[in-house]
C-alpha cells in the first residue's frame, strides 16, 4: 500500500494533464445512499432502479418526482467529506484538472471545486419533459422526511410536467458532456478513478479510454471492480480516507521552523 500511495503521489505531482472521475462512493461517506443501497422508509418497498426511469415517471409523476424530491432533501443536508475536499485541492494545485462525475448532488462545488462535467445530469438543473426548458427549482415541498409522492410543478412555457434534471435508465448521456469527457480522457497523462464501479456504460468507458491512450489510471475503492485490469495503481479504501492521504503524500507540508 505504501509503494502504491508513492507511485499514485509521484504520477500527481508530475501530472500535466489529470482527470478525476468520480462515481457514488465518492458521496457515500456524506450520507448520499448509492443505488445499490435498500431504500428506507416509505420508500423501502421500491427499487430505485424501477423508479429511476421514463417510464416510471409517465406512469406516475408524482411518486418519481416525489422520490428525487426526497433525494434533494436529503443531498441538501449532506455535508462534504474529506474526500470531495482533497479533489476541490487537487484541482487547485494540478495543472489542466478536469473534473468528470457520475453524481447527481452538488458536494463537489460546495467543497470548492469548480462545476464537473456531468455525466448523468443534476438534481438542481429540473427541466420541462415536454419542450425541455430549464426550469428554476423552488423550494421543497411540503412533505415528511421520509418522503412520498409529490406532484411535480407545470412548465410556464408549454404546461408539461417538470422532471428531475438527471439522466434516467434507458436514456442517453447529455451529449456534450459526454463530448468533453471523452476528449479529457483522450487527452490526459493521468487519470484517478474514485468510488465508481465500473459496470455502468458508457460512462464505464472512461478510465479505459485514458489507459488506452496511454495515461497512468489510479483506482480508489473499497472493493475491487472491473477497472482493476486498466488500474496502473489501486489504492483500497474510501474517498474521504484515501484522497486525503494522496494528497498529502503528493504536496507534502513543509515542517515549520522555530525562529
Amino acid at each position: 500500500m505504501r509503494q502504491s500511495m508513492d507511485v499514485a503521489a509521484q504520477a500527481l505531482r508530475e501530472a500535466q494533464a489529470v482527470v478525476v472521475f468520480t462515481g457514488a462512493g465518492m458521496s457515500a461517506e456524506s450520507g448520499v445512499p448509492t443505488f445499490r443501497d435498500a431504500l428506507t422508509g416509505l420508500w423501502e418497498r421500491f427499487d430505485a432502479t424501477e423508479l429511476a426511469t421514463p417510464e416510471a415517471f409517465a406512469r406516475d409523476p408524482d411518486l418519481v418526482w416525489g422520490w428525487y424530491e426526497w433525494r434533494r432533501a436529503m443531498v441538501m443536508r449532506a455535508r462534504p467529506n474529506p474526500g470531495h475536499v482533497a479533489v476541490a485541492t487537487i484541482a487547485a494545485q494540478a495543472p489542466g484538472c478536469v473534473l468528470v462525475t457520475q453524481n447527481v448532488d452538488d458536494l463537489h462545488e460546495r467543497a470548492g471545486s469548480r462545476p464537473p462535467i456531468r455525466l448523468h445530469g443534476s438534481l438542481f438543473a429540473p427541466r420541462c419533459s415536454g419542450c425541455a426548458t430549464a426550469a428554476v427549482m423552488g423550494e421543497l415541498a411540503d412533505q415528511p422526511a421520509e418522503g412520498g409522492p409529490v406532484p411535480p410543478p407545470r412548465c410556464e412555457n408549454c404546461g408539461a410536467r417538470i422532471r428531475p434534471g438527471v439522466v434516467w435508465f434507458g436514456e442517453a448521456l447529455p451529449e456534450a458532456s459526454l463530448v468533453d469527457a471523452v476528449a479529457a480522457a483522450r487527452t490526459c497523462d493521468l487519470l484517478i478513478t474514485v468510488g465508481t464501479s465500473g459496470v455502468v456504460y458508457p460512462a464505464a468507458e472512461i478510465p479505459r479510454l485514458a489507459a488506452r491512450s496511454g495515461a497512468t489510471v489510479v483506482q480508489i475503492n473499497p472493493q475491487r471492480t472491473p477497472l482493476d485490469e486498466v488500474a496502473t495503481v489501486n489504492l483500497p479504501g474510501t474517498a474521504a480516507s484515501v484522497l486525503p492521504a494522496l494528497v498529502d503524500a503528493a504536496w507534502p507540508v513543509p515542517p515549520r521552523t522555530s525562529v
